[in-house]
């Protein structure tokens, strides 16, 4: 299980945070891929190539990893992310 950890004390995640976590992730990698495309002269958006020819679901995937790392800014407003059962840290649920 996965946890978010902050002074030795930790809580386990939901599955939206993960999700999230995920996602912002990608969506870091994508925009590193998309600034060296650009120093180079290619089009290395990730996004953009899978979903170019859908403009509007590129879009809403642009939304969603937007809203993910809002979530990772501000913590996700369940109570399970939020401390609702807290467990000691150890290395299989970091």
């Amino acid at each position: 299980m996965s946890c978010n950890c902050t002074n030795g004390v930790c809580t386990p995640m939901c599955v939206a945070a993960k999700i999230a976590g995920v996602l912002v992730l990608v969506g870091g990698l994508n925009w590193g891929l998309t600034g060296v495309g650009m120093l180079l002269g290619m089009n290395l958006n990730v996004v953009n190539l899978l979903l170019g020819m859908w403009p509007t679901l590129e879009s809403i995937i642009y939304v969603v990893v937007g809203i993910c790392t809002l979530v990772k800014i501000f913590g996700c407003p369940c109570g399970t992310c939020k401390g609702g059962a807290s467990v000691a840290p150890t290395a299989a649920n970091m």
